[in-house]
């Protein structure tokens, strides 16, 4: 296979290999730093906020609300002629930080603002695991 049709994978970092480590069994690790209380979702050695190092993982709930988003029509590389098109969302998370991923199991064209959404779990190739957001079913 062409290359240029390969879609990019994830190289984890001794910072992150616990975030895809939680992915790979189907749960979101979120950090929160022990000094000043800030909540981050991409997984870092120190804290954005405070740049203490005092930072634990903690589960999170995978739910959240749609921020912003922007649907895809055109194919940034070959590996994605088949998505589109597709919604690329940024998710404020009910613990607070903001998380950019893409929709699954839902109309793209649907999507607005306060979606709420919630954490799936799509296996990409052996091992790794992406954190995707479906749209929330509300009671009729």
């Amino acid at each position: 296979m062409n290359p240029a049709e390969l879609k990019p994978l994830p190289s984890p970092d001794a910072d992150s290999a616990a975030w895809w480590a939680a992915l790979r069994e189907g749960g979101l690790l979120l950090q929160h730093c022990l000094d000043c209380g800030h909540v981050q979702v991409y997984q870092q050695g120190l804290c954005r906020h405070c740049l203490s190092d005092r930072i634990e993982h903690r589960p999170a709930s995978g739910r959240g609300r749609v921020f912003s988003w922007s649907v895809v029509h055109r194919a940034p590389g070959p590996a994605f002629r088949g998505d589109t098109p597709y919604a690329v969302l940024l998710v404020d998370l009910a613990e607070g930080p903001r998380m950019i991923s893409a929709l699954v199991q839902g109309d793209p064209h649907t999507v607005h603002e306060g979606l709420a959404v919630e954490l799936v779990f799509e296996t990409v190739a052996e091992g790794v695991v992406l954190p995707k957001f479906r749209p929330v079913e509300r009671p009729g």
